[in-house]
C-alpha cells in the first residue's frame, strides 16, 4: 500500500511563513510606485528575487525535513519495538484479511511461530477467523486455547487514517483498511483456581422417607429396625462415595453436605439412590421411596439451605420419589417415575379443614376460582368450598369466566330459582372490582398462577389459599397463607370432600351441591378407574350420603351428538408413532368444548391394544392443547413437563404458542424420541 506523506500543524505553518511574508511585501510596494517609480520598479524585482528564495528553500527543504523525520521516527519507532519485542504479554500484529506480519518474543516462545511466520492467524488460532477480524464493531475478548494452555485474546483494531491525526506532523491519505493487534492474556491459573473455588463450594440437601411409618407398618415388628438399618445403610453407601456428611435429623429426614464438585456426579446416574432404597426387602409389601431437595448457587450457606428447603418442599409436592435441584432459578427434577403412594391417614385433611375454618372466619368474603377454560373437577371443587363459606355464614362467589357445555348442565342447577344468589358465579372484572384487604381468595385445582381464571386476583389479595392435587412445577402461587397440594389425590373434588368432612359437624350439603363434586371425582378418575384409592371411594361414599344420586349425575355428565361424533373421529384419525403412541387431532369445528372432548378421546384411546400413551391435540384461543394418557407404563407427566405442562403419572397435559397442529405433533415426537434414547421412559 503506497501512502503519500504531507506534512501539517505547526511544522506546516513554520515551512509556508516566509512565503506568506512576499504578499505583505507586494502590498509595501504598492504605495512605492506613487512617490518614486524606479524605487517601487526595483523593490519589485527584489520581491520576486525573495519569492524565487524562498519557493526554492521550500520544494528542497521539504522533502529533506519530512525524511528527517520519517528517519526519527523509524529510530523512535525500533525503541518502542525492541520493548515491544520484549514485552513479556504475548503480542502479534496482522494486517486486515489475518495474515501475521509481526510477533514479539513471548507469542514466538508460546507457538513457535517467529517473525518469518506469514501465514493466516487461523492456522494457528482456528477459531480466529477473516470474518472475525472484519467485522466492523468492537471486538470482544475471545477465549483461544493453545495445548494446554488457556488465553483470553485481546483485539484491536487501527486504522491508518486514525494514526494519521493522532500525528502532529505528517499524515496519511484516507484508507479503510486497518492493522489488527492481538494481546494473549494466559488466564489457565486463574480458571484453575476459580474451579477450584467453584469446586469447593458447600451444596445443602435434605432427604425425607416419603412413605417411612406406612413401610414399617407393613411388615412385622422384628423386622422394622432392620428395614430402617438398611435405608440408613444405603443412604450413608451413596453420599460416602462422594465425601459427604450425612447427619441424620429425625427418623425419616436426613441432612446432607457434599463439595459442589461431586453435583455433576450425582447428576450423571441421576441419583440412583432412588432405585436403590426401593429395592431395599425385608419382607416390607410397600417400596420405600425418597425425596431429596437440593440447593445450589446461593450467596451463602444459609442461602443454599433455604434453596434445599424448597427444593424438598416442591419434591414432595410433586409426590415425592424424585429429587430437585434448585440452583438460583434454574430448577432440575430427577425420578418421579413411580406411583405417588397413598397416604392413609386423614391427620393432614382434618388439620387442613381446621386451618381453613380459621381463615373463612376471619374474612368477610370469599373469592374462589380455577384454572382458565373450567372442568367439571374445578366447579365440584368451587362448590364445596361455597358449602364450607356458608356453613361459616360467609358470602362466596365463584370466578367463573366460560361455561362449557360440560359445565352447563351443572350450573344451571344452581340458579336464582333453586334458591342460590344471583351473584354466585361472576367474572374477572367483576371480582377485581370487589376484592379487597378482608378477602379471602381460594385457588381449587391448579397451582400456577397463569393458569388461573384471574391471575390478577391474586396481586389484589394477601390472602390466598390453594387447594390442588395436581404436581407442582417451577411456577407457584406465592405466598399462600395455606396450601394443600396432594398429587396422589385423584381429583380436587376428593380433597374437598375429605376437608368438608372434617370442616364442621353436621355440614349438610344439597342434592346438587354433592352431584357436582362426585362429578368431578367420577370426571378425573375416568369412572373410577384411574387414580382411585380408598380415600377416593370413602368420599364418593361421603358424598352418597349427602344425596348424590349416581343416575343424576350420569345424565348430567352425558355428551351431545356432535361431541361424541367428534371423538369417534378423533379415534379413527389416530396415528400409532412408535408402535405405543397414539397421536390424534381434535379438530374444534362446531364443538362447544374441544378440550373436553379431546381429554375423552384420549381416554379412549387407550382402550385399544398395544397403546401404552394417547396424546390428542386441538387448537383453541389461539394455543394448542394438548391431552395426555397413559394406564400405567409410561410416565405422561415427565413428557408433558418436556413442554411446559405438567398433570400426573397418567393424566397430564400442555399449552403450546407460536406454532401450529403439525409442528406440535413433531413436538411430542422428538421429545418422546429424545425420552426413550435417554431411559426416562420405557416400551
Amino acid at each position: 500500500m503506497k501512502q503519500d506523506i504531507k506534512l501539517k500543524g505547526r511544522l506546516k505553518n513554520y515551512m509556508l511563513w516566509p512565503m506568506l511574508l512576499t504578499l505583505l511585501l507586494v502590498i509595501m510596494n504598492i504605495p512605492l510606485y506613487f512617490m518614486d517609480v524606479n524605487a517601487g520598479g526595483m523593490f519589485s524585482v527584489f520581491t520576486v528575487i525573495y519569492f524565487l528564495v524562498v519557493l526554492f528553500s521550500y520544494l528542497r527543504n521539504k522533502p529533506i525535513l519530512a525524511g528527517e523525520l520519517v528517519n526519527f521516527a523509524t529510530q523512535y519507532g525500533t525503541v518502542q519495538k525492541k520493548l515491544l519485542n520484549e514485552f513479556e504479554v504475548p503480542y502479534l500484529l496482522m494486517d486486515y484479511t489475518g495474515k501475521i506480519l509481526w510477533v514479539n518474543e513471548q507469542f514466538t516462545a508460546i507457538t513457535g511461530k517467529g517473525k518469518n511466520y506469514h501465514k493466516s492467524i487461523t492456522s494457528i488460532f482456528p477459531s480466529v477467523t477473516k470474518e472475525l477480524l472484519q467485522k466492523q464493531e468492537e471486538f470482544e475478548d475471545i477465549r483461544i486455547t493453545w495445548g494446554d494452555r488457556v488465553y483470553r485474546a485481546s483485539l484491536t483494531k487501527l486504522y491508518f487514517d486514525v494514526l494519521g491525526e493522532a500525528n502532529d506532523m505528517i499524515s496519511f491519505e484516507e484508507s479503510e483498511q486497518f492493522l489488527t493487534a492481538m494481546y494473549l492474556f494466559d488466564e489457565t491459573e486463574l480458571n484453575r483456581y476459580i474451579q477450584e473455588n467453584e469446586d469447593q463450594k458447600m451444596i445443602a440437601s435434605l432427604i425425607y422417607i416419603d412413605n417411612y411409618d406406612e413401610a414399617l407398618d407393613s411388615i412385622e415388628d422384628v423386622k422394622r429396625s432392620l428395614l430402617a438399618a438398611l435405608i440408613d445403610r444405603k443412604v450413608n453407601k451413596y453420599f460416602s462415595a462422594v465425601d459427604a456428611l450425612v447427619r441424620k435429623m429425625e427418623k425419616d429426614k436426613y441432612f446432607v453436605v457434599f463439595k459442589h464438585k461431586y453435583l455433576s456426579k450425582l447428576e450423571e446416574d441421576k441419583f440412583n439412590l432412588l432405585e436403590d432404597v426401593k429395592n431395599v426387602k425385608v419382607g416390607n409389601e410397600m417400596a420405600v421411596t425418597l425425596s431429596i431437595g437440593v440447593g445450589v448457587g446461593g450467596g451463602s450457606y444459609n442461602q443454599n439451605y433455604d434453596y434445599a428447603r424448597m427444593a424438598i418442599d416442591l419434591a414432595l409436592g410433586r409426590g415425592g420419589d424424585q429429587v430437585v435441584v434448585k440452583d438460583g432459578e434454574k430448577i432440575s427434577y430427577y425420578g418421579g417415575k413411580s406411583r405417588q403412594v397413598e397416604k392413609m391417614t386423614r391427620v393432614k385433611a382434618r388439620v387442613k379443614a381446621h386451618a381453613l375454618r380459621e381463615m373463612i372466619e376471619s374474612r368477610e368474603r370469599v373469592l374462589v376460582m380455577g384454572h382458565n377454560i373450567s372442568d367439571v373437577d374445578c366447579l365440584g371443587a368451587s362448590i364445596g368450598v361455597y358449602c364450607a363459606a356458608r356453613e361459616m355464614g360467609k358470602k362466596c362467589q365463584i370466578v367463573l369466566n366460560e361455561v362449557t357445555s360440560s359445565l352447563r348442565p351443572l350450573k344451571e342447577c344452581f340458579t336464582a330459582e333453586k334458591g342460590y344468589p344471583e351473584d354466585m358465579f361472576i367474572k374477572s372484572e367483576e371480582a377485581l372490582q370487589i376484592v379487597d384487604s378482608k378477602t379471602l381468595v381460594m385457588v381449587v385445582d391448579t397451582n400456577r398462577p397463569s393458569y388461573t381464571e384471574c391471575p390478577q386476583l391474586l396481586n389484589e389479595s394477601k390472602s390466598i389459599v390453594v387447594f390442588d392435587h395436581h404436581r407442582q412445577g417451577s411456577e407457584v402461587i406465592e405466598n399462600p397463607v395455606l396450601s394443600y397440594i396432594e398429587p396422589y389425590a385423584s381429583s380436587a373434588c376428593e380433597m374437598i370432600a375429605e376437608v368438608l368432612q372434617y370442616f364442621s359437624e353436621g355440614i349438610k350439603l344439597e342434592p346438587a351441591e354433592a352431584d357436582s363434586i362426585y362429578a368431578g371425582i367420577l370426571i378425573d378418575t375416568n369412572n373410577f378407574v384411574t387414580k382411585t384409592g380408598v380415600r377416593t371411594f370413602e368420599a364418593a361414599a361421603y358424598l352418597r350420603r349427602c344425596g348424590a344420586e349416581v343416575t343424576r349425575v350420569r345424565k348430567l355428565l352425558r355428551n351431545d351428538m356432535s361431541d361424541y361424533k367428534a371423538r369417534a373421529e378423533v379415534v379413527r384419525y389416530a396415528e400409532v408413532y412408535r408402535g405405543a403412541f397414539a397421536i390424534s387431532v381434535c379438530y374444534p369445528n362446531q364443538l362447544e368444548s374441544p378440550t373436553v372432548v379431546a381429554a375423552q378421546a384420549a381416554n379412549e384411546l387407550l382402550n385399544i391394544i398395544g397403546i401404552k400413551a394417547s396424546f390428542v391435540l386441538t387448537e383453541y384461543q389461539n394455543k394448542i392443547f394438548v391431552s395426555a394418557r397413559s394406564i400405567d407404563e409410561i410416565n405422561v407427566q415427565l413428557i408433558m413437563e418436556r413442554l411446559g405442562g405438567g398433570g400426573h403419572l397418567n393424566v397430564a397435559g400442555a399449552q403450546l404458542t407460536n406454532c401450529n397442529i403439525e409442528e406440535a405433533k413433531r413436538m411430542i415426537q422428538r421429545t418422546i424420541d429424545v425420552m426413550l434414547e435417554e431411559g426416562e421412559i420405557e416400551l
